[in-house]
This record gives structure tokens, C-alpha cells and sequence, in this order.
């Protein structure tokens, strides 16, 4: 885990946002094809929620997975993507024995 690389992860507004959109998808998201839950958040529903580009939801969903806050998986024609929970939490208890 990379602190770091996590907080500049999460450094954008938006960014951010989306992180908690997808720690709670049933709270944010539905959707009638899947469980958001079990499955995964649809991109098309992460960008419809936000009212960014797909340009721009695409670049932000890179970030953070490569910041390993989230997962993607490929599904067809399809990108879904979950919130890596246990890297959350393992980065929240880091950030509190940093701080």
C-alpha cells in the first residue's frame, strides 16, 4: 500500500466522491441488469451519476485503481468496478497511526 499514492488518489473532489458511491453502491446506485453490490457498478452509471465526460470518468477510475482503491472487471462490452474495502480500511488505520 501506498500512502501517497492514495492520497493524491483521493485528492480530487470528484475522485472522492465516487470512492463513496461505490463503498455503498445500493445507497447510490440500481440497476436492473445487476447486483450492484455483488457485481459491481457499471462506468456508464458511475459517469451518469456524475455528469463528467466519459473521457474524464475513465481517467479518474484509472487513478484510483491504480491507487488499488478500486477493482475494474471487464464483462463483455461492459467495465464494472467495486471499492477495494480492505485496502480502504487497512489505509484508514495507517492514517491514523501516521497521524
Amino acid at each position: 500500500m501506498n500512502v501517497i499514492n492514495i492520497l493524491k488518489a483521493l485528492s480530487n473532489e470528484k475522485r472522492l466522491q465516487i470512492i463513496r458511491w461505490l463503498k455503498e453502491p445500493d445507497k447510490h446506485f440500481s440497476s436492473s441488469h445487476c447486483d450492484v453490490s455483488k457485481d459491481g457498478v457499471c462506468v456508464g452509471l458511475i459517469e451518469k451519476k456524475s455528469g463528467l465526460s466519459q473521457s474524464t470518468v475513465s481517467q479518474y477510475l484509472s487513478q484510483l485503481q491504480q491507487a488499488g482503491l478500486i477493482f475494474t472487471e471487464r464483462r463483455g462490452q461492459w467495465t464494472y468496478c467495486k471499492a477495494n474495502a480492505n485496502l480502504i480500511n487497512e489505509f484508514i488505520k495507517e492514517l491514523k497511526v501516521m497521524i
